[in-house]
């Protein structure tokens, strides 16, 4: 049984992350190379939270001290961090010193010593992803996305949707967006591996 949310709508999306403070996966497109989210298969939420670290770790039942990483709009990067010669950061490779923005507005991204890993993000790189956190921009005024991989801890990252809604299913994350471009079969029930091994 699907007990978690599938969400197809922006809108919608960003409401639950804005108005209801919830956490929000996102699953489009192929899976990411690497040990990196990188808004493929993430887990967000409002970065503006100052205990938001607390919470997701707790939901992702991983260690406290784990840090987390902020998407952020390209155009906007270096109001937020000292990015010096750096043009961009979309691996999500550099643990980037925070400006005062940063620490006003973000509080729960800026680790201990007062830098942030982020990921930067265009339109050309990833469309529904940067719309999303732009859309986070246009009511907030903070073009920063809380994200991080979307799995629990010791599993590996979510691959399909089946994995996915597993995911969701055994934990508190209750709300799944699937941007509504993305042309992929919902399921009605979650068929995990070993159901299919039993119908052998």
């Amino acid at each position: 049984m699907i007990l978690t949310n599938i969400v197809r709508d922006l809108d919608e999306c960003l409401d639950l992350l804005i108005s209801k403070k919830q956490i929000v996966a996102i699953f489009q497109g192929q899976s990411e190379w690497g040990p990196r989210a990188l808004g493929n298969r993430s887990i967000m939420f409002d970065p503006r939270i100052p205990d938001a670290k607390q919470i997701v770790n707790e939901v992702k039942r991983r260690e406290e001290y784990r840090p987390f990483a902020g998407s952020v709009m390209l155009e906007y990067a270096h109001e937020y961090f000292d990015m010096k010669t750096l043009k961009e950061s979309p691996w999500m490779s550099f643990a980037i010193q925070a400006k005062q923005p940063a620490y006003d507005n973000i509080p729960s991204l800026v680790h201990a010593d007062g830098t942030c890993r982020i990921q930067t993000v265009t339109r050309e790189q990833n469309k529904n992803y940067y719309d999303l956190i732009s859309g986070f921009h246009d009511i907030t005024g903070v073009p920063v996305i809380f994200n991080t991989s979307f799995n629990l801890g010791g599993e590996p990252l979510v691959e399909t949707i089946y994995d996915a809604i597993d995911t969701c299913n055994r934990c508190e994350i209750n709300h799944l967006y699937v941007p509504e471009d993305e042309e992929i079969y919902i399921p009605t029930e979650t068929i995990l591996p070993k159901d299919l091994d039993s119908d052998k």
